[in-house]
């Protein structure tokens, strides 16, 4: 099962009412950060979520609205007596700006390790999760996320009995691995069905729409995207600041056929998303205004016999 929260939904600046956009997801013990805005730590705590699980953050690029939380985080986490490795992944130039913003947070207890994204697309495999950023069309590089959490297809007890492969191997192969007996491979294509579908979400702010939001967030059980605009007459603010309007994230909703859309990022200005949401269901019908500790739960489907 998939934990996820949109901490915050808030574009430029943190208010009363609502903090800078941030989202956490939580699987097997472990917790990945996307983004972290003025206000993460406190959005963290209201939600009741816990910091020192944290082992992977993902920067979806260097505006001061998507980092600039980062070192009372690291120092948050230092304090809680953390010493496992923490992996910052984000744009060409991360190191640089995370050491710059670690002036303040010169001595921690743990190691960082940094991935830093050059190409328009790549894919990592950390903490369970095939992540692939993709580059998206802002004013500097930025990089929008998916998150997929693989499944394997079924154990084929019929197929090992049937080539005799020797029960205590049969664990190994169901992981994945490639098992040498006297002589005999085994290998988990033999005893494994074909694979099944598993849980993706994909998180995307600061941009215009682009051909590959929605390549990347297809068939998504989650797409959470910016609408830093819902009142009409902003498209040309929202071309103008490489950014998106809440139609214009429908639009990329209903092309990539997603289960579910949330808007977040909202303008300073916009105050209530809700008002608008009608005619955004006009052409996405599951969408949703996004939300502060707005969460969900996404489990496996469940397998047709």
């Amino acid at each position: 099962m998939l934990d996820v929260c949109l901490l915050g939904s808030g574009g430029m600046m943190p208010l009363p009412y609502r903090w800078l956009t941030a989202l956490m997801t939580r699987y097997n013990g472990s917790s990945l950060l996307i983004d972290c805005g003025e206000g993460t730590q406190i959005a963290i705590k209201e939600k009741g979520w816990s910091f020192k699980p944290i082992d992977i953050i993902c920067f979806t690029h260097f505006h001061g609205d998507h980092i600039s939380g980062l070192p009372g985080l690291l120092l948050t986490m230092g304090n809680a007596e953390r010493t496992e490795p923490l992996t910052l992944v984000g744009p060409k130039g991360l190191e640089r700006v995370v050491n710059a913003l670690r002036v303040i947070a010169p001595e921690l207890p743990f190691p960082i390790r940094f991935i830093e994204l050059s190409g328009a697309e790549e894919e990592l495999r950390l903490g369970g999760y095939v992540i692939r950023a993709f580059r998206v069309n802002h004013n500097i590089t930025c990089y929008g996320y998916s998150l997929e959490i693989e499944r394997a297809g079924k154990f084929r007890l019929d197929r090992a009995l049937e080539l005799g492969i020797p029960k205590p191997f049969w664990n190994k192969l169901q992981k994945g691995e490639t098992v040498e007996d006297e002589g005999q491979i085994y290998t988990p294509d033999m005893v494994m069905g074909e694979r099944r579908k598993g849980i993706k979400v994909v998180y995307c702010t600061d941009t215009r729409p682009t051909a590959a939001i929605a390549a990347n967030a297809r068939n998504a059980d989650l797409f959470i995207c910016e609408g830093m605009y819902g009142e009409k007459g902003k498209e040309a603010k929202a071309a103008s600041y490489k950014h998106m309007t809440f139609y214009e994230a429908a639009k990329l909703a209903k092309e990539a056929d997603v289960r579910e859309l949330w808007l977040t990022h909202y303008s300073p200005s916009l105050t209530r998303p809700e008002e608008y949401m009608e005619e955004v269901r006009r052409i996405f019908p599951r969408a949703v205004a996004g939300k502060d500790r707005k969460s969900l739960e996404l489990d496996f489907e469940d397998e047709q016999e």
